[in-house]
């Protein structure tokens, strides 16, 4: 009873952003040793102290890797990598787009590994970003530009796990805590 009730208090308080997820900070997920590669890219601390990263700034960047053609690879890709010119997964299209986003001054970006759709059975990665202005999804896979979580809709870009900086996170799904 009283675990019903504290997953009813999570529902109640938890934010819109990450289509509706709640983030638990967890020591490990089951992605880790796969991002050994890309561990510096999301830990990497030396910032740009330059004004706010801009939402057209972020589109430029966004359609230059959404120009890469699509490869899939099991190994993550390093940025310089998926700017190589060779074909680039949604991971290495994430994390390069995570780090040009760091290395500009963005805060509160996370590297998201989740279901793009409710139906998809395979995973996908894609950035999500909070600002003053409202909270986006980033995906540079599918997309030309941002889109606000609005946008993509509640059954759309569900989260299993999250990263920013050394900080890993699992999400649990409002949906999921309702049933």
């Amino acid at each position: 009873m009283k675990l019903l009730l504290i997953a009813g208090l999570l529902v109640i308080t938890a934010s819109a952003s990450f289509a509706d997820a709640i983030l638990f900070t967890v020591s490990s997920t089951p992605y880790d040793n796969q991002m050994a590669r890309i561990r510096p890219v999301l830990t990497r601390t030396n910032r740009a102290s330059s004004n706010a990263v801009s939402l057209n700034t972020v589109n430029q960047w966004m359609g230059n890797l959404r120009s890469i053609p699509y490869g899939f690879t099991a190994m993550w890709k390093t940025p310089a990598e998926a700017q190589s010119g060779a074909p680039a997964d949604c991971k290495a299209k994430a994390v390069a787009l995570y780090e040009k986003m760091q290395a500009n001054g963005a805060t509160n970006v996370r590297l998201v590994i989740g279901k793009r759709t409710s139906s998809s059975r395979q995973t996908h990665a894609w950035l999500a970003w909070e600002t003053q202005t409202g909270s986006y999804v980033l995906d540079p896979t599918f997309n030309w530009t941002a889109c606000t979580t609005g946008q993509v809709g509640k059954r759309n870009y569900q989260p299993l796990y999250a990263y920013a900086g050394k900080k890993k996170f699992r999400a649990a799904s409002t949906l999921v805590a309702q049933n």
